[in-house]
């Protein structure tokens, strides 16, 4: 008898095994198809400048402000409606919407209209990954939450790789349209992947709670008294947000970058963009995560001490990676500044989540998300462009910048003017991606100030 009830018990614990790496596995997919459709509009930037005569400025706003103002401010209330209702039907829904979305930007004759999709974009997305927090950290306990959220983490490197070589690809040799469809189909599929087959979990069940569907969901109020009250929670938040205005406003201007300042194609520059930002991601993403919960068995403050002595390696790393002439200096260095730049996440989030109760988790990360996207993706990418236009115009010895170099579509400059408004163009984004540094030393020393009350 006790042998039927180990074998029943066993296999009950091979399915929850197999059931949990399903569940990260269809999330990290839903993740990545999100951040291919956000990062698309990166991808395939030189064409969309070249065809609708855009500025670095416009470019930034689509990437960014565009993008970021819904995803972020509406990731809130989205978050209070996964407190009450069941997380994968929202998830399921949101996947399908930033897909459509996605798609439609395909349609797009101008700028106005561009920016209406990527609005939309950031509409669908909103749902997505506060949501997805939730559902992990119910489904995985604390001491294995870190670990579970960073790989879920995995999700955008995975989407940049997808994106950037499949989008350049896609982009340059059938154009930027067909890129848009390409990358919008998947989410449709997945989002009704995650509907058919991913089951809602009991909330609190990861800290063995019982908390039934009557019991009342704490205020958005309470969640804000908890995140004012505990110095480490908005430390760590102010943390990530700070570092964000350089991770983002780097990301989406690198494909531009690679291919203005070492003449790449847009083919070439999605492939190295997808090898920088990818697998940058991706290592910094695991070194964070499985890292934060080795070391935190001896002191907890490691949660917060790998994000800052990531943000303090990203400085000088930063530096060398924009001031370097040659692309096989850069683009390792590039690839380690991502690394640094990205082993935040895991040990944040599974810090968060421990200072809350399960109902507040989505809310939770949501408030994180707010201020990672709407400071740090709708200021970096708008910040960098805009001083991308307004470095290049200074240091054009030619005359007026935009009179000579901003020429409509079809119409090019003589050739000795052309090269120096290419080289003006060059130097200007060049000078503008190193500004953000400012703000990767503001990350690292709001963090090592949230590591004096993690212990408590």
């Amino acid at each position: 008898m006790s042998e039927l009830v180990g074998g029943v018990r066993s296999l009950a614990g091979a399915r929850s095994s197999w059931y949990e790496r399903w569940l990260l596995l269809l999330l990290v997919l839903v993740y990545a198809s999100s951040f291919i459709d956000r990062i698309i509009i990166a991808v395939v930037g030189p064409a969309l400048k070249v065809e609708m005569g855009l500025s670095d400025l416009q470019v930034g706003l689509l990437s960014g402000f565009a993008f970021s103002i819904f995803y972020a401010t509406l990731g809130v209330p989205i978050a209070r409606l996964a407190e009450r209702h069941s997380r994968v039907v929202l998830i399921a829904i949101s996947a399908i919407a930033w897909s459509v979305m996605t798609m439609l930007c395909a349609t797009a004759t101008g700028f106005g209209w561009l920016m209406a999709y990527r609005l939309g974009v950031g509409i669908g997305e909103a749902g997505s990954t506060p949501t997805s927090h939730s559902l992990i950290s119910d489904q995985f306990p604390a001491n294995r939450r870190a670990t579970a959220l960073g790989i879920y983490a995995l999700g955008p490197p995975l989407g940049v790789v997808l994106g950037a070589l499949g989008g350049g690809w896609v982009a340059q040799h059938f154009g930027w349209r067909a890129a848009f469809y390409v990358v919008g189909i998947p989410g449709v599929v997945l989002g009704a992947l995650a509907y058919l087959t991913l089951r809602e979990p009991k909330r609190g069940q990861a800290e063995g709670l019982t908390i039934t569907a009557q019991e009342a969901v704490p205020s958005a109020g309470e969640v804000m008294k908890v995140f004012f009250r505990e110095k480490v929670f908005w430390q760590m938040s102010a943390g990530v947000m700070t570092a964000a205005v350089a991770l983002y406003g780097t990301l989406m201007f690198l494909p531009i970058y690679l291919g203005r300042v070492y003449g790449m194609s847009m083919e070439h520059a999605g492939l190295s963009f997808a090898f920088v930002n990818g697998g940058g991601a991706i290592v910094g993403g695991l070194i964070g995560g499985y890292g934060s919960d080795w070391a935190s068995r001896r002191d907890r403050r490691w949660y917060a001490w790998i994000p800052a002595l990531g943000s303090l390696l990203a400085i000088p790393l930063t530096a060398a990676s924009f001031l370097t002439s040659t692309w096989y200096f850069g683009i390792p260095l590039l690839l380690l500044t991502t690394i640094a730049l990205n082993v935040w996440n895991g040990p944040t989030f599974s810090i968060v989540h421990g200072l809350v109760e399960p109902r507040m988790r989505a809310t939770a990360s949501a408030l994180v998300f707010l201020l990672m996207n709407l400071v740090g993706q709708g200021l970096g990418p708008t910040l960098v462009g805009f001083l991308s236009d307004r470095f290049a115009k200074y240091g054009f010895a030619g005359g007026d910048y935009h009179a000579l170099c901003a020429l409509p579509h079809g119409m090019t400059p003589a050739a000795d003017v052309l090269m120096s408004c290419h080289q003006a163009a060059a130097q200007g984004l060049r000078y503008a991606l190193l500004v953000p540094i400012v703000m990767v030393l503001a990350s690292a020393l709001l963090f090592f100030r949230a590591s004096r009350h993690i212990k408590r």
